[in-house]
């Protein structure tokens, strides 16, 4: 998981200035620039609020260390087309479900003339792990639209 190098030595320079703190929480300066990079990087955004959030520097350390290793896609990372497939089964009846549930909804809003907005995207099912989504963003059948939602493509 590599990235720029710029942003890489950066980040050393932040995580050494929030070191010198005694105690790390009381650099927000730091800790505000430190969370703006990691939200440029390939990181799942979870992983940057979680450390940023808690403050937490020898987290920063290992985050830095991750993006600076090479992520190769191993065989065993990318899931097989009979997964994919199942996925997407499950992704498309929880749309259904979901825009068929936001459908049956009584009131819509006192200003509204009842027409319902429709559902532009949802969170997968939690039962297929993160990796078999972003295979199939790759392969263009869904579409990734940011904070974990995604939507079907257009074919």
């Amino acid at each position: 998981m590599t990235t720029d190098p710029a942003t890489l030595t950066k980040l050393d320079e932040l995580l050494t200035a929030i070191r010198g703190y005694g105690d790390p929480r009381r650099a927000a300066d730091e800790w505000k620039q430190v969370y703006r990079l990691l939200q440029k990087t390939d990181l799942p955004p979870g992983r940057a609020t979680g450390v940023v959030g808690m403050r937490d520097a020898a987290g920063l350390a290992t985050l830095i260390d991750q993006l600076r290793a090479p992520a190769p896609l191993a065989p065993a990372d990318v899931p097989s087309e009979d997964t994919c497939r199942k996925a997407l089964q499950a992704f498309r009846k929880r749309l259904s479900l979901t825009m068929l549930d936001e459908e049956s909804k009584l009131g819509r809003g006192p200003l509204s003339k009842g027409a319902g907005g429709g559902v532009a995207a949802i969170v997968p099912p939690s039962e297929w792990p993160d990796a078999v989504w972003q295979e199939l963003v790759r392969q263009g059948r869904l579409r990734s639209i940011g904070h974990g939602l995604y939507e079907l493509t257009k074919p």
